[in-house]
C-alpha cells in the first residue's frame, strides 16, 4: 500500500512527483531544495541559509507523514559545490544530533533553481 503525503509545511511540488510517499513502514521524501513553503519562493543567503530552510521544509513533511527526523535513515545531499561541504555539515548537524542518518553527498553539475543545496530524505513511518 503507498500513500502520498501532502502539505503546507513543506513547498508545493513543481512538477509531476508527490512530496513524499508512505509506503511498507517507511517515508520517502522527495528531494527539497530551499523554497519557502508560504511563498514557494527561494529563500535569500549562502548555502548555510539554504540548507536550514532544506532541512525544515524535510522536517515539515516527514512530520506530516506521522515520522519525524529522529526517523531517518537514510538521505542523500546534493551539493552545487563540494567546497561548500563543512557549511552545510554544520547546519545538517544541528537536525541529525542523535543517531545520524546514512547518508550520500555528491556533487551536481545544476540543481534545480540554480539553488546550492537540494536533500531528500527516507525514514521510518
Amino acid at each position: 500500500m503507498k500513500e502520498a503525503i501532502s502539505t503546507d509545511h513543506g513547498p508545493r511540488a513543481i512538477g509531476p512527483y508527490s512530496q513524499a510517499i508512505r509506503a511498507n513502514g517507511f517515508v520517502f521524501v522527495s528531494g527539497q531544495i530551499a523554497l519557502d513553503p508560504r511563498t514557494q519562493q527561494l529563500v535569500p543567503g549562502d548555502i548555510s541559509a539554504q540548507t536550514e530552510r532544506v532541512l525544515e521544509n524535510l522536517k515539515g513533511i516527514v512530520e506530516a507523514a506521522g515520522s519525524s527526523m529522529d526517523k531517518a535513515v537514510r538521505t542523500t545531499v546534493f551539493l552545487l559545490d563540494m567546497n561548500e561541504f563543512a557549511a552545510m555539515n554544520e547546519v545538517y548537524a544541528r537536525y541529525f544530533s542523535r543517531s545520524a542518518p546514512a547518508r550520500a553527498t555528491v556533487q551536481a553539475a545544476r540543481l534545480p533553481r540554480d539553488v546550492r543545496v537540494e536533500i531528500d530524505v527516507i525514514a521510518i513511518a
